[in-house]
């Protein structure tokens, strides 16, 4: 038996200890087992490159737990693309991405193959089960759902996402203390999420549950509320920009700071249409997404609040890379390896899909069918602990 694994996408601080995770399954599970990773996603699929994993690396899964990143690499590849992967040089002109995707596993005796990604990467993972199985080949695909977004239907909880939010408020602490250096300072602390805020939300939470286990001295005005987060803004929530800049303008004057956490995608649409109109074209990437780190939503949202604020010192900084780049705490371990040895369980009985925490199933780890992923679900703002973060910094 061959099995494959094949990580994609951006990175999330799951992806090492998922590989580790899967081989320590398969250590018990199918001990014989050959097994081989595609370098940096499906790029490495469609030009067969790959490497072993040895016994050596077999007996030592632990160590990939101590790790962020992806020691086989990632990409962002559409299989359905042809036109980026020929512009890539992946394929050449007239060829067929998911054929040649299909034709490398199949010379490579491939019988499982372990997806670990978003959406995206599951999605292609799916039209390749399909094409091979259309075509007489009998692939098993069972993929991971890796994003720090955690947007993925209808997973509840995503690989990686707890450990990004822990270590965006990580992030946070030290530039906080940035508000010392100068009166009336804003500081804008800009959180991955294209279209999903829990991220931002999550982030505040684990924020402001770490500030008040700090022990702070307001007599020399060392005082919590200066190192508190004062607005969140994320893309499921509206808000009055005028109305919020008064509310802020207060706090400013009260406490001579202010700390908003910022959703990378909150108010894009406000943005690419005042970017349009002054004839900017945008990137996007070969999956059609806007390119955010050209968008620079935080620098956007800065400029207008350091005028209304009356801010003299004004900062932007973006916790993302080194967020998703982290290795996985604890509570992310405990749910990646859960989900590992259903994902081997589910493989070697040749059921594909995506192995998650299934919320239409009271969020039971389940085996869900490729057809129910997609990308872009919501976070629900009538969480309860959202909404006492929100009424504890009196945002409306």
């Amino acid at each position: 038996m061959k099995i494959a694994f094949l990580t994609a996408g951006g990175i999330a601080p799951c992806l090492s200890a998922s590989i580790g995770g899967l081989i320590e399954n398969y250590n018990s599970l199918a001990p014989k087992a050959e097994l081989v990773g595609y370098l940096n996603g499906y790029k490495g699929l469609l030009m067969g490159q790959k490497i072993s994993f040895p016994d050596s690396v077999k007996s030592k899964t632990s160590i990939m737990d101590t790790f962020g990143g992806s020691p086989i690499g990632n990409s962002r590849v559409k299989l359905t693309n042809s036109k980026n992967c020929i512009e890539k040089g992946y394929i050449k002109e007239g060829e067929n991405p998911l054929e040649i995707a299909a034709k490398q596993l199949m010379n490579d005796n491939i019988n499982i193959l372990h997806t670990i990604g978003g959406d995206d990467t599951n999605t292609m993972a799916a039209q390749l089960s399909f094409f091979l199985k259309e075509n007489g080949y009998n692939l098993t695909v069972v993929g991971l759902p890796k994003t720090v977004d955690n947007d993925v239907f209808p997973i509840k909880q995503t690989l990686g996402a707890f450990t990004a939010a822990e270590q965006g408020a990580v992030f946070f602490e030290n530039v906080s203390n940035e508000n010392t250096t100068s009166s009336r300072q804003l500081i804008v602390h800009e959180i991955m999420g294209r279209n999903c805020g829990w991220l931002t939300a999550f982030t505040a939470k684990e924020y402001r549950d770490r500030l008040n286990n700090k022990e702070f001295l307001p007599e020399i005005l060392i005082d919590q509320s200066r190192w508190d987060v004062d607005a969140v803004y994320i893309p499921e929530m509206d808000f009055d920009f005028n109305q919020e800049c008064e509310r802020l303008l207060e706090k400013m004057n009260e406490k001579d700071s202010v700390n908003i956490f910022l959703s990378e995608g909150a108010g894009t649409e406000t943005i690419v249409r005042e970017l349009e109109s002054s004839g900017a074209s945008i990137e996007r990437d070969a999956f059609g997404h806007i390119a955010l780190d050209t968008l620079n939503p935080g620098q956007w949202f800065a400029k207008q609040f350091t005028k209304m604020l009356k801010a003299e010192k004004t900062l932007v900084q973006k916790s993302g890379y080194f967020a998703r780049s982290a290795a996985p705490n604890a509570k992310d371990l405990k749910l990646i390896k859960s989900s590992c040895r259903h994902a081997c369980e589910m493989a070697l009985s040749g059921n594909s899909g995506v192995v998650g925490l299934d919320d239409e199933k009271n969020n039971q780890m389940s085996l869900i069918d490729f057809k129910r992923i997609k990308g872009g679900k919501p976070f629900d703002i009538n969480e309860e602990w959202f909404q006492a973060i929100l009424s504890n910094i009196g945002q409306k």
